[in-house]
């Protein structure tokens, strides 16, 4: 069983759920359970796919995709969202593309002990996005100040607070229905062939 609650099956789709099956296939060719546990309502899969595909591939944020798959990561990892931290952590590895380093941000986000791998604004919003989390009624306009302060432009600072919350939502959304990764061809960017690396 991939989730607490009935997915319906591609191969029973129609209509509007038909539709946005198609729009939610990922670059393998399939559609993972996080699109899934939308399929009794489409029309907030239709919603969660906006929010995702803006938040964390639009080519208009500037922050580098890897950072904002670490900073998806650092989230999912407080909020003990396995299903998120796989995806978004092997997408954060297959972007670095350097597996030492990689291994060294992992570790780094499973000790919170982010200084060992990050500094200046990247350290800033690692801790911000980890204090939003959860500490979110605590947060405070020096948090903002402190973000300026290493160098982050109000852009930037916006682009991380949307990653976090969108994944505080996915991580309930995933947690709160036992979604697992089964079936799922992990992370949305394809392996690079061996000659590729």
């Amino acid at each position: 069983m991939s989730a607490w609650i009935r997915m319906i099956p591609l191969e029973e789709a129609t209509g509007k759920l038909k539709e946005m099956y198609q729009r939610v296939t990922t670059p393998h060719g399939t559609v993972d359970n996080v699109m899934k546990a939308h399929s009794l309502r489409p029309h907030s899969m239709e919603g969660h796919l906006v929010l995702y595909k803006n938040v964390l591939h639009n080519p208009e944020n500037t922050l580098p995709f890897w950072f904002l798959e670490v900073i998806a990561s650092c989230v999912s990892m407080a909020n003990e969202c396995d299903y998120s931290l796989t995806h978004h952590f092997a997408n954060a590895r297959r972007l670095i593309n350097d597996e030492d380093r990689a291994e060294k941000i992992w570790n780094a986000l499973r000790t919170e002990k982010w200084s060992a791998v990050f500094e200046g604004k990247e350290l800033a919003l690692i801790k911000y996005a980890h204090k939003l989390t959860l500490s979110v009624g605590k947060m405070v306009q020096n948090d903002i100040e402190n973000l300026h302060q290493a160098g982050c432009d109000d852009g930037e600072i916006l682009e991380v607070n949307q990653v976090c919350a969108y994944f505080n939502y996915s991580n309930r959304l995933l947690n709160g229905l036992g979604v697992t990764t089964q079936g799922d061809v992990i992370g949305y960017y394809k392996e690079k062939p061996a000659e590729d690396l």
